[in-house]
C-alpha cells in the first residue's frame, strides 16, 4: 500500500521517544535531528507504522531482513513461543536445531550437487564471519585473510580486521590483530584498477569489466597469496553496505580459481545477499561459483537474530570433536524460537515464484527510478543502489542525506549507503508492486531534481 501520512514527523510520541533515548542510549547509536527518527510501532508486508499512526513505504525491508515481508514468519514465532523459548544450545537442543542443520545442508551444498554440509549456528552475521574464519584457520594452519575494500563482514574485532570501510575499521586498528590483507574490489562505474573513468558517465548499466582489469586483480592475488600465509578469501558476491555494487561477472570465477590453485578455503558472506535478495537463492549462483563456506543470516529468519556457518562437510570437520566442551559457543546457539523462524522462512524460499517475486520487484524499481544527471542506477533483483555525484564528479553525500530525510516526510523509508556514503540504496520486500516502484521513482526524482 502507499504511503498514508496522519501527522507530522516525527510525531509527538516520536519526539519524546527521541529525547528518552538521547538521555540512555550511548550517543553514538541512534542518529536524531528535528526531523528524525521516526519509531516503527507495527509493520506488515511492506508498509511500516509509526508510533503515531503514520503509515510508510518501507524500501529498505528491514535492513533486508524481510524480503518476503514483514510479518512472514511470525506465525512460526508465536508458536514456538507458547511452548519452549529456550534452550541449552550446545548441550541438550531443542530439535529444531538439528532440522535447522539439515535444511541449511539442503539449501545450499547439497542443491550445488556438493554432498552434505556442516554448520555452526550463530547469533549475529559478525558471528557467522568470524566462524567461518576460525574454520579456515583450523583447516590450513595459515592465519591471514584477504578481503576487499567497500567490504561489509560486521564490526566484532575479528570481522572488523577484514572490513573494507575505514570509517567503522580506522577508530579501533590499534586492537585489530592485522591478519587481514585488502584488494580492490572490481568496481567499474569508479574502477579503482584506472580501467574506466566511470565517475563522468551516465547510464542505467555499465558495462563487464575487461579482461585486463580481471588481469590486473589476478596479478595482485597472486603476489598477495606468496607473501602473506593467507588462509581464505572472504568477498560478499555483491558488495550490499559498500553501495549496492555488483562485480563484474569473472570476479567470482577468477576467486574460485585461485583458491582451488592455492588450497586455500573460498568464503562467501551471503548475510545480505542469500535467500532471493539479488532474484537467486543465493548470489554466487549467479556465476555458478560453489564456495568452501557460505555465511548466512538477515533473510534467513526474516526477523530473528540467527545466523549460520555453513561448510562443505571436510572443510568444517577441521574442528575438533566435541569432548563436553564446545570450542566456540555462546549461549543462545541454536535457539528455539529462531530456528523455528529459519525453517518457516526456508520453507518458504523453497516455493516456486520467489524467486520471479524478488526479480519483479528490482524490475519494477530499476523500470521507475530516474537516470539524472550525475546518477548511476545498478542493482541486481531487489538490491539496487542510485550513486549520486557532484558536477565535477565527486561522491555526494550531502544530497543522499536530504533525499532519505525529505522521503521520510512522505512517507518512503530509504537508506544511504557506499563508501562515502552517496548511495541511495534499495532493497524492497519481494511484493513490491508497480504501482508502489512507480510513486517511489516519482518521488526521488522530485527530491533530487528540487532546489
Amino acid at each position: 500500500m502507499l504511503p498514508e501520512i496522519l501527522t507530522e514527523i516525527p510525531g509527538p510520541h516520536s519526539r519524546k521517544l527521541i529525547e528518552k533515548l538521547a538521555h540512555f542510549e550511548s550517543q553514538n547509536v541512534t542518529f536524531s535531528n528535528e526531523h528524525f527518527p521516526i519509531f516503527w510501532e507495527r509493520a506488515s508486508g511492506g508498509n511500516v507504522w509509526d508510533a503515531d499512526g503514520n503509515r510508510y513505504l518501507d524500501m529498505t525491508s528491514g535492513f533486508g531482513v524481510c524480503g518476503l515481508g514483514h510479518g512472514a514468519t511470525a506465525q512460526a514465532m508465536a508458536a514456538q513461543s507458547s511452548k519452549l523459548v529456550h534452550g541449552l544450545g550446545d548441550v541438550h537442543p531443542s530439535p529444531l536445531k538439528a532440522s535447522l542443520c539439515q535444511a541449511l545442508s539442503r539449501i545450499t551444498f547439497e542443491r550445488w550437487k556438493e554432498g552434505p554440509a556442516k554448520t555452526i549456528l550463530c547469533n549475529s552475521g559478525s558471528e557467522a564471519v568470524e566462524a567461518a574464519l576460525k574454520t579456515a584457520l583450523l583447516h590450513s594452519g595459515k592465519p591471514g585473510v584477504l578481503s576487499f575494500t567497500g567490504a561489509y563482514h560486521g564490526l566484532g574485532h575479528g570481522s572488523l580486521e577484514t572490513c573494507g570501510l575505514p570509517f567503522f575499521r580506522d577508530p579501533f586498528a590499534g586492537q585489530l590483530a592485522r591478519f587481514g590483507v585488502r584488494l580492490p574490489y572490481p568496481y567499474c562505474f569508479r574502477c579503482p584498477f584506472g580501467r574506466t573513468e566511470g565517475f563522468r558517465l551516465e547510464g542505467r548499466d555499465f558495462p563487464n569489466c575487461s579482461s585486463a582489469c580481471i588481469e590486473s586483480l589476478h596479478a595482485q592475488l597472486d603476489k598477495t597469496i606468496r607473501h602473506r600465509e593467507i588462509g581464505c578469501i572472504l568477498v560478499e558476491p555483491v558488495q550490499g553496505r559498500g553501495g549496492d555494487i555488483v562485480p563484474p561477472k569473472d570476479f567470482l570465477p577468477l576467486l574460485r580459481q585461485v583458491c582451488d590453485e592455492y588450497k586455500i578455503l573460498l568464503i562467501v558472506d551471503e548475510i545480505y545477499t542469500g535467500f532471493h535478495r539479488t532474484g537467486r537463492f543465493f548470489a554466487c549462483e549467479h556465476s555458478g561459483v560453489v564456495p568452501d563456506i557460505i555465511c548466512l543470516g538477515k533473510g534467513l529468519t526474516g526477523g530473528f537474530p540467527l545466523s549460520a556457518c555453513v561448510g562443505k562437510s571436510h572443510v568444517m570437520d577441521a574442528w575438533p570433536r566435541s569432548d563436553g566442551e564446545a570450542l566456540h559457543t555462546s549461549t543462545f546457539l541454536g535457539h528455539p524460537v529462531g530456528c523455528a523462524m529459519a525453517l518457516a522462512a526456508i520453507s518458504e524460499h523453497e516455493k516456486p515464484g520467489v524467486a520471479t517475486r524478488a526479480k519483479n520487484a528490482g524490475l519494477f524499481l530499476r523500470a521507475a527510478l530516474p537516470v539524472v544527471p550525475n546518477t548511476h542506477l545498478r542493482g541486481l533483483g531487489a538490491l539496487i543502489g542510485l550513486e549520486l555525484l557532484t558536477p565535477k564528479g565527486a561522491p555526494d553525500a550531502s544530497t543522499v542525506s536530504r533525499v532519505v530525510g525529505d522521503a521520510l516526510k512522505s512517507g518512503l523509508i530509504l537508506l544511504g549507503g557506499g563508501s562515502d556514503g552517496n548511495v541511495l540504496s534499495f532493497a524492497p520486500t519481494f511484493d513490491l508492486t508497480e504501482e508502489e516502484a512507480e510513486w517511489t521513482g516519482h518521488l526521488v526524482k522530485h527530491l533530487l531534481t528540487s532546489p
